[in-house]
């Protein structure tokens, strides 16, 4: 098997079409160089598109080195200072992404959020950002932080080997008209162009990534329709002009059909839901689609049709506001993107009380059995496809030789069942930037029995026969001497 397998079309040709805004190549800290962990026997799922086929994987400080064939196999087995995991035909693949993610959420009261001292809010993020990665995700895309600075702290906190988590890119609050906020406590407020300019220079100033607007309404908010868009032209124009002017990408919640109309037209670059798109937009989008990726959070819609009765959220009420026609839109509206070859990517609005944390891996699903995606299309999307929004596609997403290190050792095959994804107890083995994050000791290549391995090993050799004379031994003991023969 060739050790350098072909790209992905997902993952091609954004990076250089937006190189302008590429964002801040950050390092992470904590892996020793001269570190190595080698993979025996893995079911190598390099999310490139090709059949997963077996082979070995080694790992040198940070990065991938080798993939398939490990040429010094034998000498580094039996190098005591490397780490061998025996995957005995287990799927190795890339850490998942999320394109659309609430660290600072927890628990679905936003409102509370707000008011929730910073010293808390900070310890609940870090704690979200560990369950990120014990989820198996290695990449996640900030969608918007209930407080201005928590996604910069955490990740930077991350970055310097502080707190365990996944590559981040951070954003600040969300951006919202007076008239046409989703949650006062967690909202920057902005009207007009000019004030919407200073609002994003301000997040600049943070350290933020990634600037969020808040574009349209939610139906669970009663008195925001979801089909109402708040913003005008003007206004997303000078928004996406003044983020890009600084490098940072844009992003926005738009379900409206007007909404998402402005985020095509004006260039933001990643659009949430899209619920309400119609056919002129499509048409528009599909003209552009390699200036856009689509995360339409399916997650939520369904959760609150489907799983918030135990809450106190009936199915009927949220029939009634109007979910199920949102569900219902936004899958139509995914599976004709995906006909047209328009970047979707699965990840969103986790961290309220039907869509909690550490059940991220749902998203794919999701996309299997309500978008038509095959559970290869799913995998490469949350995996290269999140690369591809990071625009780190050479390096990120992929187990391939020079990529980072960022993989899951999975007890199973996620193509014939996508939502193994979702049991941790399936994730066997988490590794992020050639760091071991998650491995129980019996993962370790195990020392031989007698007999085993050419009697190579030092300690458990396999004598040819027992000498007479070894037959009767006197051994001191903290007792004494203890007689073999008594």
């Amino acid at each position: 098997m060739s050790t350098n397998v072909g790209g992905s079309p997902q993952a091609n040709g954004h990076t250089e079409t937006k190189s302008w805004l590429q964002p801040k190549n950050y390092t992470m800290a904590g892996t020793h160089p001269e570190s190595k962990i080698l993979f025996l026997d893995v079911n190598i799922l390099d999310s490139t598109g090709s059949e997963p086929y077996m082979g070995d994987v080694l790992i040198e400080g940070e990065r991938i080195t080798q993939v398939g064939t490990v040429p010094s196999r034998a000498t580094l087995v039996n190098n005591p200072r490397v780490r061998v995991i025996n995957g005995r035909g287990r799927t190795l693949m890339s850490g998942l992404g999320d394109a659309h993610t609430h660290m600072s959420w927890n628990g679905g009261d936003l409102e509370a959020l707000g008011d929730l001292p910073v010293e808390e809010h900070t310890l609940l993020t870090a704690r979200s950002a560990q369950c990120y990665l014990d989820s198996g995700y290695t990449m996640c895309f900030g969608g918007a932080s209930a407080k201005e600075r928590l996604d910069v702290v955490i990740r930077d906190a991350i970055n310097a080997g502080d707190i365990p988590g996944p590559r981040s890119l951070a954003n600040g609050k969300e951006m919202a008209r007076r008239d046409g906020e989703l949650c006062a406590g967690i909202t920057a407020y902005a009207d007009g162009p000019d004030e919407m300019r200073e609002v994003i220079r301000h997040h600049v100033a943070l350290g933020v990534d990634n600037i969020k607007l808040s574009m349209s309404g939610e139906e669970i908010l009663e008195n925001r329709s979801a089909e109402e868009c708040f913003f005008t032209d003007e206004e997303t124009a000078a928004c996406v002009d003044e983020a890009h002017k600084h490098g940072k990408l844009v992003c926005a919640h738009a379900r409206a059909r007007d909404s998402v109309t402005m985020c095509v037209k004006h260039g933001v670059d990643v659009i949430f839901h899209a619920s309400f798109i119609d056919d002129a937009t499509m048409d528009m989008l599909e003209k552009v689609k390699d200036k856009h990726w689509v995360a339409p959070a399916l997650a939520f819609p369904y959760g609150t049709l489907y799983d918030a009765a135990p809450f106190g959220y009936a199915q009927s009420k949220a029939e009634k506001v109007g979910y199920k026609r949102d569900l219902e839109s936004s899958i139509k509206a995914m599976r004709e993107m995906h006909k047209r070859g328009i970047r979707v990517l699965p990840g969103g609005d986790y961290g309220f009380a039907w869509t909690p944390h550490g059940t991220y891996a749902r998203d794919l699903e999701h996309f299997v059995n309500l978008l038509g995606f095959t559970p290869m299309e799913a995998i490469i999307s949350s995996t290269a496809g999140v690369a591809d929004l990071f625009m780190r596609s050479h390096e990120l997403g992929k187990i391939q030789p020079g990529y980072y290190a960022d993989c899951i050792l999975v007890d199973g095959n996620p193509l014939e069942d996508i939502s193994i994804l979702q049991d941790h107890d399936k994730l066997n083995v988490i590794i992020i930037n050639g760091r071991v994050h998650k491995v129980s000791p019996q993962e370790y290549h195990p020392p031989p029995v007698a007999g085993q391995d050419g009697n190579r090993h030092v300690i458990v050799p396999n004598f040819p026969e027992v000498k007479k004379q070894w037959q009767k031994v006197d051994i001191a003991t903290p007792f004494g001497q203890y007689d073999t023969e008594k």
